[in-house]
């Protein structure tokens, strides 16, 4: 037997985890807060990238949520469809929070392990039924939250304001989330912070 006569075949090991993106694209998020909200997605898409995570993009403005890409390894795919993120128009919090934690127990039935990187200013104004309301539309999101912190799923909130906002505050407590302002927030911390909301 000569050395030339073996061979080793090496798999490539693909991650059963899927970082699920919910971003805030309504009006109040200006259009310079959008342009940090999106540089902050790009920079956890490099890590979700060299980790082989899936990742899915979920966008809410107006009334609804739009599933803007189901869980999937195509960082280019993902960069583009954020790039044409759409902005205007009112919070639906809530809205958004139902809709990844649907795609977190679709992807869970899968086999694959979610997170979720909720990007936002906190300032829900629009209820579950698509109705303007201020109060209604924050105690929809804490019931959102609250499902959410129910079915244990890791949360890295992201404060996407000017200011440091209290109803963010009280929602990612109510979610059990790691809270981080975008403003203040480095490559090396918001890379933590997702590190520690995905585990080792």
């Amino acid at each position: 037997v000569l050395p030339s006569d073996l061979r080793i075949r090496r798999f490539r090991a693909h991650s059963d985890r899927v970082l699920i993106f919910a971003v805030d694209a309504s009006g109040s998020q200006a259009m310079a807060r959008m342009a940090e909200a999106k540089g902050a997605v790009e920079l956890l898409l490099a890590r979700a990238y060299s980790r082989r995570d899936h990742v899915a993009l979920i966008a809410f403005r107006g009334t609804m949520a739009d599933e803007m890409l189901p869980p999937t390894r195509s960082i280019v795919q993902t960069k583009r469809r954020l790039a044409g993120l759409p902005g205007g128009g009112g919070t639906p919090l809530a809205t958004g929070l139902a809709a990844a934690l649907d795609c977190a127990e679709r992807a869970q039935a899968r086999g694959l392990t979610p997170s979720l990187v909720l990007l936002t200013d906190g300032k829900a104004n629009i209820t579950r039924t698509g109705q303007p309301g201020r109060a209604e539309a924050q105690a929809d999101a804490l019931a959102q939250a609250a499902r959410i912190a129910r079915a244990g799923l890791p949360v890295v909130a992201i404060d996407t304001g000017v200011l440091p906002s209290a109803p963010l505050a009280q929602l990612a407590a109510a979610m059990g989330a790691r809270l981080l302002a975008l403003p203040r927030a480095d490559a090396r911390r918001l890379e933590a912070a997702v590190g520690a909301a995905l585990g080792p």
